[in-house]
C-alpha cells in the first residue's frame, strides 16, 4: 500500500479498474512508474487485507519510501494533509486532544522541520513510536525532525530542543543572503528578528568599529560585516555552541579576516575606546552590559549604541458601559460605527508608543550619566530612533534604540 505505512500496489494497468470498483485507491497520490514498464496505483492501507482482484491480474507489493502526492493533497495546507494523514493512522484511536497536539505551524531549517513544544505531548501519540515521526517528516517534506522546549535558565539562553528524527542538529539558513549554520538543539535562532537584520545591513556603517556584546551565532555581526560594510568587528559571546557556530558562520560567509571572537563574559572585556557601533542585543533588557558599552566608545568621537530592550505598555482601563440610545434619540443605525470601533486601537498604538518615548528618553539619560562618571565630563545623548520589532507577548514589545553618544565639543 502506497500511504501511511510506504508501502505500494504494483498491476499493470488494467487492473485500475478493478481497483476503483473495490474503492481502495487512494487519491492522496499519484500513480507512479516503476522499472519494467510497470505502474504503481497508490491502495488505502486499510483496505489491503480485504482486496480482491482476479486471478488472471499479474500484481506483486512493492515498498514506496516516498511517494508523491497528488494534486489535489499538494494543494491542500500542509497542517490540515498532516492532520487527515494521522487521523487516518490512528483510527478509532483519534480524539480532540489529539487533534489540539497536531502543529499547525512550524520552522523549517533545510531538510529539517523543528516544531512546537506543545506538539504531540499526550501520552496517546506513544503508540505509533518511531512511525509517527517517519510519517510527520514525510508529509512535511523533511528528512529530519527535532522538538523545541523551554529555554532553559542556564543564563545563556540554551534551548532545549529534541532530535525526534535523524542523527544531528546541524542546520543552515539563509538570512538576506548571508548564510548561517548552527546546531538546533545547541543554539538559538529567532527568524523574527529578520526586520532587525535587514535594518542594521542598512546603516551607514563603511570604515567603522563594530562591537557585538552579545553575538550569539552572528546574528547582527555578520549583517554588519557582509552588507554594512563595517571595517572590523569584536563578537563576544559566552556560549561555547554558539562561538562554535559563530566561527564557522563567519567562515561560510568569507568575514573570519574582519572579525575578532571573544570567548567569555562580555562584562569583563578588555577593551576600551575602540568602538563606532556597539550593539547590545539581550533580551528582556541589555542594561548590564551599558557599562561596559560607555567604556568601548572611542574617546574623542563617540559612537552609537544600539540597545534592545522589552518594553511593556500596561493596557488602560476599560471605559464604563454606556446604554446605547435609542434610534430615535441617536443617530440613525449605524452612523459613524466604523469611526468608533477604530479608537481603541488608535488609543492603544499612541499609549505604546509614548511609553516607547519614555523608556527611550530615560535610558538616554541614564547613559548619559554613566557617560559623564565614566570621562569626567558631560557627554551629548541624543534618541536617533526607536525600531519596534515585534510583539514580544501581550503588551510587551522587543524594542531597539539607537543612541547617538558624543564627547563634547572643544572651545
Amino acid at each position: 500500500v502506497m500511504g501511511l505505512a510506504g508501502e505500494g500496489l504494483t498491476v499493470f494497468w488494467p487492473c485500475r479498474e478493478c481497483l476503483e470498483e473495490e474503492q481502495v485507491l487512494d487519491g492522496r497520490y499519484r500513480l507512479q512508474e516503476v522499472p519494467g514498464g510497470r505502474v504503481a496505483l497508490p491502495v488505502l492501507e486499510e483496505k489491503l487485507c480485504g482486496l480482491r482482484l482476479p486471478q488472471e491480474v499479474p500484481c506483486e507489493l512493492v515498498q514506496i519510501q516516498e511517494p508523491v502526492p497528488s494534486r489535489a493533497a499538494r494543494r491542500q495546507p500542509p497542517a490540515r494533509r498532516l492532520r487527515d494523514e494521522l487521523r487516518r493512522l490512528l483510527g478509532e484511536s483519534w480524539s480532540e486532544e489529539l487533534e489540539r497536539d497536531v502543529p499547525r505551524a512550524w520552522q523549517r531549517h533545510g531538510d529539517l522541520v523543528l516544531l512546537s513544544e506543545d506538539s504531540f505531548r499526550a501520552a496517546a501519540w506513544e503508540q505509533l513510536g518511531q512511525r509517527l515521526w517517519q510519517t510527520v517528516a514525510r508529509v512535511l517534506g523533511a528528512r529530519r525532525l527535532a522538538r523545541r522546549g523551554r529555554v532553559l535558565p542556564d543564563g545563556l539562553r540554551s534551548p532545549s530542543v529534541t532530535l525526534l528524527l535523524g542523527r544531528d542538529g546541524w542546520v543552515e539558513h539563509v538570512d538576506n543572503g548571508i548564510r548561517y549554520t548552527f546546531d538546533v538543539t545547541k543554539c538559538m535562532f529567532s527568524p523574527g528578528n529578520i526586520t532587525e537584520k535587514l535594518r542594521v545591513a542598512a546603516l551607514p556603517c563603511a570604515g567603522e568599529v563594530l562591537v557585538d556584546l552579545y553575538a550569539g551565532i552572528g546574528y547582527f555581526t555578520l549583517p554588519y560585516l557582509v552588507h554594512g560594510a563595517a571595517a572590523f568587528a569584536h563578537a563576544c559571546e559566552w556560549n561555547s555552541h554558539a562561538v562554535e557556530a559563530l566561527r564557522r558562520n563567519l567562515l561560510l560567509n568569507g568575514v573570519q579576516g574582519r572579525c575578532r571572537v571573544h570567548h567569555g563574559d562580555s562584562r569583563r572585556l578588555e577593551l576600551r575606546d575602540v568602538a563606532d557601533r556597539v550593539n547590545l542585543g539581550l533580551l528582556p533588557s541589555s542594561e548590564e552590559g551599558w557599562p561596559v558599552a560607555c567604556r568601548l566608545l572611542k574617546k574623542g568621537t563617540g559612537g552609537v549604541l544600539h540597545i534592545h530592550h522589552n518594553v511593556e505598555t500596561l493596557p488602560a482601563p476599560a471605559p464604563p458601559q454606556r446604554p446605547a440610545p435609542r434610534a430615535e434619540e441617536g443617530a440613525p443605525e449605524g452612523a459613524d460605527s466604523g469611526a468608533e470601533a477604530q479608537r481603541p486601537g488608535q488609543a492603544g498604538r499612541a499609549r505604546s508608543r509614548a511609553e516607547w518615548q519614555r523608556w527611550a528618553e530615560a535610558t538616554a539619560a541614564q547613559i548619559q550619566g554613566l557617560l559623564a562618571e565614566l570621562h569626567g565630563q558631560p557627554w551629548h545623548t541624543r534618541i536617533l530612533h526607536i525600531e519596534a520589532v515585534k510583539s514580544y507577548a501581550p503588551h510587551v514589545h522587543h524594542l531597539v534604540l539607537d543612541l547617538e553618544c558624543r564627547p563634547p565639543v572643544p572651545p
